[in-house]
């Protein structure tokens, strides 16, 4: 199944998980200012973001991105993570809403969240998760 981890990481935090998931996967992660491939050339797609400001996906380069490419979701697994340091996963509740309106297949129902920095069980859990798709 060709598959692609695209992250955004402000502290690394959600890099950490983005390499452990793509290890997990078979293939290499990808920052989102260096994606240049096609999301719809895939059929699978983990993707990262921690939460930001009032709970939500970081505005200038994830947001942006994953709204572009939001329509070409339907009929792909996907996986979300990230981390947060505040609030109760709120921009992960709302961003698996999108991916599953959007018409994809959330992996596990639900996103990973990490509080601060992940522990070596949290990589060891995105990394099984995302195990799942190689």
């Amino acid at each position: 199944m060709k598959t692609a981890v695209i992250y955004w990481s402000g502290t690394g935090n959600t890099e950490a998980l983005a390499n452990a998931a793509a290890e997990g996967a078979g293939v290499s992660a990808t920052a989102v200012s260096d994606f240049s491939g096609d999301v719809a050339d895939y059929e699978a797609l983990i993707l990262g973001c921690p939460a930001m400001g009032d709970e939500v996906l970081e505005e200038s380069e994830f947001e942006p991105f994953f709204t572009d490419n939001e329509s070409k979701l339907s009929g792909k697994k996907v996986l979300l993570f990230g981390s947060y340091g505040w609030g109760d996963g709120a921009w992960m509740r709302s961003w698996q809403d999108r991916v599953t309106a959007a018409g994809a297949e959330l992996v596990g129902g639900e996103g990973f969240i990490v509080n601060d920095s992940p522990s070596d069980d949290d990589l060891a859990k995105i990394k099984e998760l995302a195990a799942q798709f190689a």
